[in-house]
């Protein structure tokens, strides 16, 4: 009987083996791919090269800031949608204004290590001469990745006011998703 089971699993290894380098290289197990970013695997900050600073200083017309992520993990990571984006304000009368999204269709991006991807702010800036009331002076931005509960405290570097519409169907001031 010892034999015979002996045998039988000799001749399943054989089987298994012989299977197994009848496979070609071509039906492999495809690469996985990669899963989305998370906070702890990415960076952020405010452009600030010269063609990113918004233009405050005017008050004619809705300007634009941009904020980036890198990602900083040694893992390819995907970003896609929106950014949570709360504008904490320097008065005392501001408080936070959690901004409104664009009508624009996200897209999905894949950052290798050391890759960076920027979303827009879109904002209306006013006078200084414009009622307190009636303006919002921003002092933090609280960004959470896409998707991710966990935000970046980063300050405002670039001065001025915005118009107060953090009540508003449709607000001048408004974000767009990573890569608009």
């Amino acid at each position: 009987m010892k034999s015979k089971l002996t045998a039988v699993a000799l001749a399943a290894v054989v089987v298994a083996g012989t299977a197994a380098t009848a496979i070609p290289a071509s039906a492999a197990p495809a690469k996985a791919e990669p899963t989305r970013c998370h906070t702890a695997d990415l960076k952020a900050g405010f452009a600030t090269g010269e063609d990113a600073t918004p233009e405050m200083g005017q008050t004619e017309n809705q300007t634009q800031a941009y904020i980036w992520f890198t990602n900083k993990s040694k893992r390819t990571c995907t970003l896609s949608g929106f950014a949570g984006v709360d504008m904490v304000g320097a008065q005392t009368t501001d408080g936070t204004w959690s901004l409104a999204r664009s009508s624009e269709k996200p897209v999905k991006f894949t950052l290798e290590q050391g890759d960076t991807v920027d979303f827009s702010v879109t904002l209306l800036p006013v006078a200084r001469s414009t009622p307190q009331k009636e303006k919002f002076v921003p002092a933090t931005f609280l960004v959470t990745p896409p998707n991710e509960t966990e935000h970046f405290t980063l300050k405002w570097p670039f001065g001025g006011q915005i118009l107060k519409q953090d009540a508003a169907t449709h607000p001048a001031t408004y974000l767009n998703p990573v890569g608009f």
